[in-house]
């Protein structure tokens, strides 16, 4: 038998060996295991279609789109697990891929700007985990003409709703064994700005600065001054999501202070310059906006 000087084990990183000798003087190798945190953090290449649903187009990484057979809505992959831990949950330690981002210098406390860790958003926080990502609706959320909530292109988005009712409207959307839906929380929206600089569709300058160039907003060449059809042009399209800056603000579940909701961006009647789509809105939850309207995320199970 050949007896080598020099032998080397290979394998996928995660994998750890242990060594050492059996009781006939043996050498004894053995795979302890497999760091399982680092084959989850994987599953944001491989995002999941929930039953009822197809893929339509885009891949994990520029726009993987998700589309609800029974009604023709779209969704968007956001790979969480594939951003950097520079985000919040708690307003105090930003180190989550999951999580606020700290545009514009807010600050993120319960006098000024929170999001509850509520049964919702902790919900979504393990799905998160499970799958390395969400899907958050690919257009603002419009009304079919049955009157109930879609997320399609060519059409008006629902506006004139405030923050109850478009809360109310978004849990509507899927409720079943597979998947829940849920009016955008701040992580979510941030989360999704956050992957547009990551993947370099857009620099943090439009995101904090100007968004003039990516929206419907006064200040855009040729606008037309007014709330248009969902998805109306591809400039205003960013990694397979339409019109999250201009437009419509839109509704989220962050909160300023205990009485007051945040809506995040700027609509058609704004400034690109003035008001960019990092920006936060302190807003009375009762008021129905002529132009806000709002999005809805999914929680896969």
């Amino acid at each position: 038998m050949k007896r080598y000087e020099k032998f080397v084990l290979e394998a996928e990183q995660g994998i750890n060996f242990e060594v050492s000798e059996g009781t006939n003087g043996e050498l004894i190798i053995r795979a302890l295991s497999i760091n399982k945190e680092d084959i989850c953090s994987k599953n944001y290449a491989n995002p999941p279609i929930p039953e009822g649903y197809k893929h339509t187009e885009g891949e994990w990484n520029n726009g993987f789109v998700i589309e609800k057979c029974s009604d023709g809505s779209q969704f968007v992959w956001i790979p969480v697990e594939s951003l950097d831990a520079n985000g919040t949950l708690d307003g105090i330690f930003f180190s989550e891929k999951f999580g606020r981002r700290n545009y514009m210098n807010y600050k993120f406390f319960d006098d000024e700007f929170s999001e509850d860790l509520n049964n919702e958003l902790l919900e979504q926080l393990e799905s998160v985990k499970k799958y390395g990502g969400f899907y958050i609706s690919r257009y603002n959320i419009s009304k079919s003409l049955t009157g109930k909530p879609q997320s399609v292109k060519g059409v008006m988005p629902w506006v004139r709703i405030n923050f109850y009712d478009a809360k109310k409207v978004a849990a509507t959307i899927e409720d079943n064994k597979a998947v829940k839906s849920h009016l955008t929380f701040g992580a979510e929206y941030d989360s999704v700005l956050e992957w547009f600089i990551k993947t370099e569709v857009k620099t943090l300058a439009e995101i904090e600065d100007d968004s003039t160039e990516w929206g419907n907003h006064k200040n855009t060449e040729n606008s037309p001054m007014k709330v248009v059809e969902t998805g109306s042009r591809e400039e205003w399209c960013a990694n397979n999501i339409y019109d999250f800056a201009g437009n419509v603000d839109e509704w989220t579940q962050e909160q300023k202070g205990h009485l007051l909701r945040v809506i995040r961006g700027s609509s058609c009647n704004d400034y690109g310059k003035n008001i960019p789509v990092a920006y936060r809105c302190r807003s009375n939850p009762r008021i129905r906006y002529y132009n806000t309207g709002f999005r809805v995320a999914l929680c896969i199970k």
